[in-house]
C-alpha cells in the first residue's frame, strides 16, 4: 500500500548545525494509528513540528501525498489534508466550546454544520456543554475540544503530540478511547506519546525514537513484547 506520508532522511533542529533529528525514517499509511515513543529528548515532538512545518528541515524530504512538503508553512500544509494538536494551548480559553469547533472550520469550504455535528455525537460531553467556556474544561475534555477542532476541516492525517500529557489515569483512559474512535473513521493518525505502553497497545505500528534516530520499528504489539523496548521505555519488559 501507498503511505499517505513518509519523511525520508531528515535532519531538523532549533539552531543552525545542531539537529535534534539525525537523518530519521517514518511512514504512515492510509488509516493507520502509528505511534511514536522514546525517552525525554529523543526528538518525538521535533518530527511532530517538523512534519507540520513549524520547523524546516535542513536535509531530508516529507512527502505528503506524494509531494514533498519540507519547506512550507503550516497553513498550506493544513490545506492538503493535515492537521496537528498541539501539547499545550491547543484551545481557545475564552471562546465557548461551539465557538472553538467555528473556528476550526475556518478553510473548510463547505458548512461546517454537518461536521460540527458528527464531532459532537463522538464528542458527547462536547455536545452537553457547548456553550460552555474552554477555558474551564478540565484537561481531558480541552483535548477532546482540541480533536474536535482539528476535525473541523475534515483531514486525512491528524497529529497529535503528546494528548496524555498532564492528565489523571480516568482521563487518559477516555482520551485514548476517543483517539481510537476517531482512527476507526478511516483517519490517519500519529500519535507521539510519552505514555509508551498504552500508546504501542492500540497502535498498528511504532516507532521508537532515541538521540533524533529511529532505533527500532514494528507493530504495536511486537514492539511491547520487545524486550529491549520494555527495560528502556516502559519500565519493565512487557508480557501481553
Amino acid at each position: 500500500m501507498t503511505y499517505l506520508l513518509e519523511v525520508q532522511e531528515v535532519y531538523a533542529g532549533y539552531v543552525p548545525d545542531v539537529p535534534i533529528l539525525k537523518g530519521i525514517h517514518f511512514a504512515i499509511r492510509p488509516g493507520e494509528l502509528v505511534t511514536v515513543i522514546g525517552p525525554n529528548g529523543a526528538g518525538k515532538s521535533t518530527l511532530a513540528k517538523a512534519i507540520f512545518g513549524l520547523l524546516t528541515p535542513s536535509r531530508g524530504q516529507i512527502i505528503f501525498k506524494g509531494e514533498n512538503i519540507a519547506g512550507l508553512s503550516s497553513d498550506q500544509i493544513v490545506r492538503r489534508g493535515m492537521c496537528y494538536v498541539p501539547q499545550v494551548a491547543n484551545v481557545f480559553g475564552t471562546l465557548t466550546i461551539e465557538e472553538n469547533l467555528d473556528m476550526g472550520a475556518f478553510l473548510h469550504p463547505g458548512s461546517p454544520k454537518l461536521l460540527k455535528e458528527k464531532i459532537y455525537t463522538m464528542f458527547p460531553k462536547l455536545a452537553q456543554r457547548r456553550q460552555q467556556k474552554a477555558g474551564t474544561l478540565s484537561g481531558g475534555e480541552r483535548q477532546m475540544l482540541a480533536m474536535g477542532r482539528a476535525l473541523m476541516l475534515d483531514p486525512d492525517l491528524l497529529l497529535l503530540d503528546e494528548p496524555s500529557a498532564a492528565l489523571s489515569p480516568l482521563l487518559v483512559k477516555d482520551v485514548f478511547e476517543q483517539i481510537k474512535a476517531i482512527n476507526a473513521t478511516g483517519k490517519a493518525i500519529i500519535l507521539v506519546e510519552q505514555n509508551a505502553k498504552q500508546a504501542l497497545m492500540m497502535a498498528d505500528r511504532g516507532y521508537v525514537l532515541e538521540n533524533g534516530q529511529d532505533k527500532l520499528e514494528g507493530t504495536g504489539d511486537g514492539l511491547l513484547n520487545n524486550p529491549q523496548v520494555g527495560e528502556l521505555y516502559l519500565g519493565s519488559a512487557y508480557h501481553g
